[in-house]
């Protein structure tokens, strides 16, 4: 299965995070004046996600995307060069308008998710950050051109690669924002 092609960051083995892991510092693809995202503490909810909002390297049919809260995400250099891809989508992802690669994208309306910021790990100068623990939005590859045909082999080298693939998200964090709906609805007593 190692020839099917989910992220060139994975493609060569899951690679695990470190428990000292403190943050870094997210760097576009610029190769001068680079956009620079300082991201305090580490990541949490690292995944593999196939759909097609997220930015993807070259050759990539999965991004690799984490959350942190916003309060620990700053743009620290050229934040001049980031401009927003889609005003109208839940996550506001700032990308680079030079090279494309997102660098974050806050959640700032009424979700469950509001208050975190989604990034791309793999951006980070830094090494030791919390490996992917599943990979979500597996389906939506086809979206983006994969062959349906390949989809069982896809799922099977994701998890070769201990990556456990869902269509949506993980259970937990379906759970959790079903959670959150049923208690903002009064089903559930917050």
């Amino acid at each position: 299965m190692a020839n099917i092609g989910i992220h060139p960051y994975l493609d060569g083995g899951l690679k695990k995070g470190s428990a000292s892991f403190a943050g870094g510092t997210l760097v576009c693809e610029c190769t001068t004046n680079p956009v620079k995202v300082k991201i305090k503490y580490d990541i949490a909810h690292n995944h593999a996600c196939g759909c097609t909002k997220c930015w993807k390297p070259k050759g990539a049919a999965f991004s690799i995307v984490a959350v942190a809260p916003s309060e620990n995400v700053e743009v620290v250099e050229n934040g001049d060069k980031l401009a927003v891809v889609d005003a109208n989508a839940l996550i506001q992802r700032y990308a680079c308008k030079d090279c494309g690669v997102h660098m974050h994208g806050p959640v700032e309306r009424e979700h469950p998710f509001k208050g975190l910021s989604f990034l791309h790990p793999e951006r980070f100068e830094e090494y030791g950050w919390a490996a992917p623990g599943f990979a979500a939005f597996v389906s939506s590859i086809i979206e983006s051109g994969s062959d349906p045909a390949q989809m069982d082999s896809v799922r099977a080298r994701l998890r070769e690669l201990d990556l456990e693939p869902y269509d949506c998200l993980s259970p937990g964090l379906m759970d959790y924002i079903a959670t959150w709906t049923a208690k903002k609805s009064g089903v559930l007593s917050a």
